[in-house]
């Protein structure tokens, strides 16, 4: 079972309202306090109008270099969602796997956050030859935009850990592949008119609806000729298109239409490949608009890019999971995580933590207390560890 010190940091992380478009100080905070009644010092990056942080802790100071224990602070909302129980009542009640902790980011991800924290002190007098490192991200949910502050703020201040386990809901089996996200907005400007003097203008859906057209073609390009990569659930990319305005009556001819898309790469895919393609059949389509009205054409947004990650059952820091998991086998996952930017800047990652992603984002958002008490084992074993290998 789940120690009682661990499940109560649990309930009070979930208790905390720390949706996206909200400032997660407050959990951050408890964090730091909670740390620096250990002695912990804490290193935080903030976003730039300071309602956010990302905190970085070491425990083991003075070791040569050391293993992230990474997790999210923010959660998704739930405005709309039928919930039986308050998203922020931390409750343990029963449920389909047994007694479990319910609330908005109980399975993603607080409760892995918390069992990280409850083991501080064992960290701390552990005889590991490497330290514990604690990177815990703000916006993760819209961006992975926190994890990027963090990783250049370990840059500029020289810290090179050996690895890092990202503790994202996959059941504590180690996952070594996800695809990336990555989502963009296009934005038309066209030339209004009377709908009867459509020779005299630009439409501007009209023009969009052409480049999703092209958004779809290259979706289903993926699916009838990219390489398999089996283990995913959708073993090739994807495009899709999420968002579509425009238009203000029937008889106006549209001065502006918007659309957003994403792509979802395989690791063995090339994301800004197929962004370009985009970009360069919108191009196309601009010296025909232009020569109705100059000032038409396309502008493209990046609303987020969360690389791909692709690790290796062969790592020393996956063997670690496995053999601390207990479990032979490994995984892969098709949501997107904080892994791909570990290790892009050259640390060995691997993703395993406690519950499943078909409860997270959900109504009754849920972790069992047996798969909290497989991490707690996870981490216990961490701390008694004496090789990364």
């Amino acid at each position: 079972m789940i120690s009682d010190h661990a499940l109560a940091l649990a309930q009070s992380l979930v208790r905390m309202n720390t949706v996206s478009q909200n400032s997660n100080l407050e959990l951050i905070d408890f964090i730091q306090q909670q740390l620096a009644r250990l002695g912990v010092k804490s290193r935080l990056t903030y976003n730039a109008s300071k309602t956010k942080a990302n905190l970085f802790a070491t425990l083991g100071e003075g070791k040569p270099a050391g293993v992230i224990l990474s997790g999210h602070t923010d959660t998704v909302p739930w405005d709309g969602q039928d919930w039986t129980v308050d998203p922020l009542s931390a409750l343990v009640q029963e449920g389909p796997e047994g007694p479990s902790l319910y609330g908005r980011g109980s399975a993603d991800m607080k409760a892995f956050i918390a069992i990280a924290l409850s083991q501080a002190e064992a960290f701390l007098n552990s005889d590991a030859p490497f330290a514990i490192h604690y990177a815990f991200s703000y916006d993760e949910e819209v961006g992975c935009f926190g994890a990027k502050e963090l990783i250049a703020d370990l840059k500029d201040a020289g810290i090179r850990p050996l690895a890092c386990i990202v503790g994202e809901p996959t059941r504590m089996v180690p996952a070594i592949a996800h695809k990336g996200v990555y989502r963009y907005k296009c934005c038309v400007r066209g030339k209004e008119a009377h709908s009867s003097l459509t020779p005299h203008s630009v439409n501007a859906i009209e023009m969009a609806a052409r480049v999703v057209g092209r958004v779809r073609d290259m979706a289903e390009g993926f699916e009838r000729e990219e390489p398999r990569f089996e283990g995913f659930d959708v073993p090739f990319s994807t495009a899709s298109v999420g968002q579509f305005h425009g238009g203000i009556a029937d008889n106006v001819v549209p001065r502006d239409a918007e659309f957003r898309y994403e792509f979802r790469d395989l690791p063995t895919a090339d994301a800004a490949q197929m962004q370009s393609q985009v970009v360069a059949y919108a191009r196309s389509l601009e010296p025909a608009m232009q020569k109705v009205a100059p000032q038409t054409g396309f502008s493209f947004e990046t609303i987020c890019e969360i690389p791909s990650f692709l690790g290796s059952k062969d790592d020393a820091v996956t063997r670690l999971a496995q053999r601390l998991a207990h479990e032979a086998g490994t995984t892969l996952v098709a949501f997107g995580t904080e892994a791909g930017l570990f290790k892009n800047a050259g640390i060995p990652t691997v993703v395993c933590g406690p519950g499943s992603i078909q409860q997270a984002h959900q109504p009754d958002e849920y972790v069992s207390l047996d798969q909290l008490a497989r991490c707690e084992a996870f981490m216990r074993g961490l701390a008694g560890t004496r090789t990364l290998d």
